[in-house]
């Protein structure tokens, strides 16, 4: 049971940790010259809501099958404790790729700053959208934590909005930097090494 007790405050609070950790990095970046349209904006930020709400409040909606486990019960506390590592390591991942992008970061939308740089080092040299391949991972832990459904479905709503602002990003960063940028998407993948 007090395994049980550590995940229920774990998983809460390294997510908290992680939003206050944005607002802070939202301090002193580039001023934006554009912005991912507000339609745009919308989806996306009702997509994530709904995720994390599957994620951390699910149990309070009363939608049969949510709540149903596709993890075992009786290995569930394996399940939990990788969970809690990729959750952890996700995090972490968009941490790094936040400090490396510096100024250059755009917060909660796509957008181009004034003097935008192209960042291809660090994080940014193994993914093309770092923070959005670690905050998939975050959100993989989690749900694998939970167990259930829900979490299945909040990855999903958050996946179809990461690849959105992806093809969101990926056109703003083409039409800035042009034959640079179409050179780099040719040798790092958007999301997952080698993969995706």
């Amino acid at each position: 049971m007090k395994s049980v007790q550590f995940y229920q405050v774990f998983f809460p609070t390294i997510w908290l940790a992680w939003v206050i950790a944005w607002w802070v990095f939202a301090i002193n970046v580039k001023v934006t010259i554009r912005r991912q349209p507000m339609l745009s904006r919308l989806m996306n930020m009702v997509l994530l809501w709904c995720a994390f709400g599957l994620l951390f409040w699910a149990q309070f909606i009363p939608v049969r099958g949510l709540m149903e486990h596709f993890v075992p019960l009786s290995q569930w506390q394996l399940w939990a404790a990788l969970g809690a590592l990729l959750t952890l390591l996700g995090l972490l991942f968009t941490v790094w790729a936040r400090v490396y992008l510096g100024r250059n970061w755009s917060g909660m939308f796509a957008t181009i700053k004034a003097d935008h740089e192209l960042v291809t080092g660090g994080p940014y040299a193994l993914v093309r959208h770092p923070i959005y391949s670690g905050l998939l991972l975050a959100v993989v832990g989690t749900a694998l934590a939970i167990g259930q459904w829900s979490g299945v479905l909040a990855t999903a709503l958050a996946l179809i909005a990461i690849l959105h602002r992806i093809r969101v990003e990926e056109g703003f960063m083409r039409e800035q930097f042009g034959a640079v940028y179409d050179s780099y998407a040719k040798r790092v993948r958007a999301l997952v090494p080698g993969v995706l």
